[in-house]
């Protein structure tokens, strides 16, 4: 962890506080976490009301232990944020001044602005564009032209000589040819359209930033490749109805995962323990608790730890080594009408398997003689690491999980 955010202060400026206190909410990469206080004191200032990322080690507050030392730092300020800030509206001002391309001449203008530009008769060539490459984007030149920067006016366009041109014709008249004139054509006026509407810009949280940040490089430094089952679920629907206990189909697939990473251990992460992580979809992003020694628990007890996890991810409850780590993650979405997707790899672990809902099939019988069975298939795609886990090894996975799906007796061992 490198920021956080505080979320909320439990004691406003002024207030005391005693050991065991919680002082303020703090959010960290996956969870929202209390700052209790060490020992007791009254909190004299706050430097940093909150829902701003600030680095690790920023003082926050200001706590002394009198009563009469509170207003000594009323107007308390960060000398060193204040000269960052400085430094940035320096940088801010003065940046316009060089304008610097990588592009060419031609190519300054976005299509937009160029329309834009041309269709009020201004060079806005001369703009300091915030695009690729230096290009001036038509958001430069609308913030131009409502904040009144001055513009030179476009120049005449070059008058158009007409020009002869001869035409191919057939040989048998290949002694004639026909000249055709360039006629000018008027320039038509096109009136602006603004396509702009309202919006709320919505700042991303520290979850959705580490996640984003770390499935990018995921995406970008693990080599992937897909291996993809069909799996019949009428037997597992079955079961469903005979277990003397309320179990789900994501219950039986998390059991035969386990079973399977124990049958074939090269695609789990540890050589130890078979610690599954269960991605959970709460408000303020995915996370994913674990669910230890993933192999060793029953349907029911495998269904009520998933249920005990998922309740408490929703509701920001979770310790650090309860979504921290793992050696296998299944992602369902079938519960959403997914069929099928593609699920990117969680480092360190060496592969995910991305679970789509069942859907009712028509598949024709392995001989002639019997008619075609109606089916509840389910796709299930397994994500891997080529350089841990090879082709052969990720179709071994699947078989042997497909198996313990379509006799899920097993399951019951």
């Amino acid at each position: 962890m490198e920021m956080g955010t505080i979320s909320s202060w439990k004691v406003e400026e002024g207030g005391s506080f005693g050991p065991g206190d919680v002082l303020a909410e703090i959010e960290t990469d996956k969870a929202t976490m209390d700052f209790e206080a060490q020992d007791e004191g009254i909190l004299a200032r706050i430097l940093h009301p909150g829902m701003e990322e600030i680095p690790v080690g920023t003082p926050i507050g200001i706590v002394v232990e009198e009563e009469s030392d509170v207003s000594a730092f009323a107007n308390y300020q960060v000398v060193v944020a204040a000269v960052a800030v400085a430094e940035e509206e320096v940088t801010t001002i003065a940046a316009p001044a060089a304008v610097q391309r990588q592009v060419g001449v031609e190519h300054v203008l976005s299509p937009a602005a160029r329309h834009i530009s041309q269709s009020k008769g201004l060079d806005a060539t001369g703009l300091a564009g915030t695009g690729k490459g230096g290009r001036v984007t038509k958001g430069d030149l609308l913030q131009a032209l409502a904040s009144g920067v001055s513009m030179p006016t476009l120049s005449q366009t070059p008058t158009t000589t007409a020009t002869t041109t001869t035409i191919p014709v057939p040989v048998q008249a290949a002694h004639t040819a026909v000249a055709a004139a360039v006629v000018p054509v008027k320039a038509v006026p096109v009136e602006m359209i603004m396509t702009e509407g309202s919006f709320e810009d919505v700042p991303n949280n520290n979850m959705r930033k580490v996640i984003a940040k770390r499935l990018t490089e995921s995406k970008s430094t693990v080599p992937h490749f897909y291996t993809t089952v069909q799996i019949p679920l009428d037997e597992v629907l079955k079961l469903r109805k005979t277990f003397p206990v309320k179990i789900s189909v994501n219950d039986v697939i998390v059991r035969a995962a386990a079973l399977a990473l124990r049958d074939v251990p090269e695609v789990n992460q540890s050589e130890d323990n078979i610690d599954v992580s269960i991605a959970v979809a709460t408000p303020g992003g995915l996370i994913t608790p674990i669910v230890p020694n993933t192999h060793t628990l029953g349907l029911h007890q495998i269904s009520t730890k998933i249920t005990d996890l998922a309740t408490r991810a929703r509701e920001n409850k979770l310790k650090p080594e309860e979504y921290q780590g793992g050696t296998f993650c299944i992602s369902n979405l079938g519960m959403f009408g997914i069929t099928e997707f593609s699920a990117v790899i969680n480092p360190p672990q060496a592969a995910i398997l991305a679970v789509g809902g069942g859907i009712p099939t028509i598949v024709p019988s392995k001989d002639q003689k019997n008619k075609p069975q109606l089916q509840t298939l389910m796709t299930a795609r397994l994500s891997a690491d080529r350089s841990v886990v090879d082709e052969p090894t990720a179709s071994l996975f699947l078989q042997i999980f497909r198996r313990y799906l379509t006799n899920p007796e097993l399951l019951l061992l």
